[in-house]
C-alpha cells in the first residue's frame, strides 16, 4: 500500500486506484477479524484468507458432498442437547451444572447453525 500510495501521489491511474481500494478493503476486513477475535474470542470469517475455515462453510460443504454424514452430525448434536438437558435436571450432577450449561449452549448454537443451513437450501 505504501508503494501504491507513492504512485498515486505522483501519477495516479485508474488501475492503481482500484488496486488501492481492494487493498484497503482487505485491510479493513483483516482489522475487523482481529477486533472481533480480540473482543469475543471468535473470528467473523469474512476475510478471504479465512472465510473457508468457518464451521458454517465446512458444514455446507459436507451437506453438498456427503449429506448422510451431515445428517448424522446433526443427530449427534440433537442427542447431545437432550443429554445435557437431562443432566441439568439431575441433582446428582449439581456440582457440574455450570459446565453442562456451557456445553448445552454450545450445542444449541450448533443446532441453530444446522437449522439455518437447512433453511437456506429450502429457499
Amino acid at each position: 500500500m505504501k508503494e501504491l500510495d507513492k504512485v498515486l501521489d505522483t501519477a495516479p491511474t485508474s488501475g492503481a486506484v482500484m488496486q488501492m481500494v481492494e487493498l484497503r478493503i482487505q485491510n479493513l476486513l483483516a482489522f475487523s477479524e482481529l477486533q472481533s477475535y480480540n473482543d469475543n474470542g471468535k473470528f467473523l470469517y469474512c476475510h478471504p484468507l479465512i472465510c473457508h475455515k468457518s464451521e458454517r462453510s465446512e458444514l455446507e460443504r459436507l451437506l453438498k458432498n456427503d449429506p448422510q454424514e451431515f445428517l448424522r452430525r446433526h443427530k449427534c448434536v440433537l442427542d447431545n442437547i437432550r443429554r445435557y438437558e437431562a443432566k441439568l435436571k439431575n441433582p446428582a450432577f449439581a456440582d457440574k451444572h455450570e459446565n453442562f450449561r456451557a456445553l448445552l449452549q454450545r450445542h444449541r448454537d450448533k443446532e441453530l447453525l444446522f437449522k439455518t443451513i437447512l433453511q437456506s437450501i429450502k429457499s
